[in-house]
């Protein structure tokens, strides 16, 4: 789930809630610095999102030596009434075929040879 290139100001689709469930399912042994930068949150703020969705059963972590290993909780039924039955894992599953389809089309378009501007003939621009 790449990376934004941009700043944004204004609203997005997607809450700071699913951007950072995300990241977690990407790398469950992400680090929270990691994280705020990918979703482009301050490090608090991922703690506070963290903390939100334990406590709401959607995540859990262990403590892996200095480093917190996530998991998520894929069955669980998404919060809003618009999303009734839904799962976590439905929600990830569309994001991942996103990103899978939006990493083809970058490869592509990196890999499209060059397309040089054509010089006109002489004898026709007359």
């Amino acid at each position: 789930m790449g990376e934004a290139s941009e700043t944004h100001t204004g609203w997005t689709f997607l809450t700071s809630h699913a951007r950072v469930l995300a990241a977690i399912a990407e790398d469950r042994r992400t680090r929270i610095r990691d994280i705020a930068v990918r979703c482009r949150l301050t490090e608090r703020a991922v703690q506070k999102i963290i903390s939100d969705l334990e406590e709401d059963g959607y995540l859990t972590h262990t403590r892996e030596g200095r480093t917190n290993a996530y998991r998520i909780r894929p069955g669980t039924i998404l919060r809003h009434p618009a999303e009734a039955g839904m799962t976590v894992d439905g929600l990830l599953s569309a994001l991942a075929q996103q990103d899978a389809h939006q990493d083809a089309h970058q490869d592509a378009r990196r890999d499209a040879p060059l397309a040089l501007p054509r010089e006109r003939d002489s004898d026709s621009a007359r």
